[in-house]
């Protein structure tokens, strides 16, 4: 059984905005979520993997697309 992501789609979104917005998307959230990002933001191949070493969320993959990357984030337990 696969579990269903949500999308968030931050294109065109520049520095900081795809993290904050996915922040505020994981905070209403239930533990255990899965949160798939949507980012052109050249800075976000950094920023996404910092955010979630950071607040302690897990980032499951990054794929590239065409003109942007995907990234896969499943939320903590504990915010």
């Amino acid at each position: 059984m696969t579990q269903e992501a949500e999308t968030l789609d931050a294109l065109g979104l520049l520095c900081p905005l795809p993290v904050l917005k996915a922040r505020k998307r994981l905070k209403a959230m239930p533990a255990g979520s899965l949160l798939r990002v949507l980012a052109d933001d050249p800075a976000a191949i950094v920023d996404v993997p910092h955010f979630c070493s950071e607040s302690g969320h897990e980032l499951i993959g990054m794929e590239e697309a065409a003109d942007h990357h995907v990234y896969l984030i499943r939320k903590n337990g504990g915010t």
